[in-house]
């Protein structure tokens, strides 16, 4: 049985001049996890549909004001939630056009007819 060499030097050319590097590769990977808990993608699905407050978000997903406050604090950190403060109150949004996308994308992955 003989295995015939094949040259794919200009594939793997194109590949390696493309190839971001691995520390942006490994933020990369870092960025999909924080959209891997539930809880998160509910905040973030309900932040689509309006920008709210702790105790408001609390009251649409049933949970902890507490436990809210930690999950915002990991999306702030990805800069995936950015908020203001109005008097007392911080207010919290989707940050950017980006944000709504990728799970606009997955989420048509995950519900289009195959």
């Amino acid at each position: 049985m003989s295995h015939s060499k094949h040259n794919h030097s200009e594939k793997l050319n194109l590949v390696l001049s493309h190839l971001p590097e691995d520390s942006l590769l490994c933020d990369l990977g870092d960025l999909f996890k924080v959209f891997g808990d539930t809880t998160r993608m509910r905040i973030l699905f309900a932040l689509f549909q309006s920008e709210l407050c702790v105790c408001a978000i609390a009251e649409v997903l049933h949970m902890e004001q507490s436990a809210i406050s930690h999950q915002l604090r990991i999306l702030r950190e990805a800069k995936l939630v950015s908020s203001r403060r109005e008097g007392k109150t911080n207010i919290y949004f989707l940050a950017d056009d980006h944000v709504r996308a990728i799970i606009e994308m997955g989420y048509e992955h995950l519900t289009e007819k195959a």
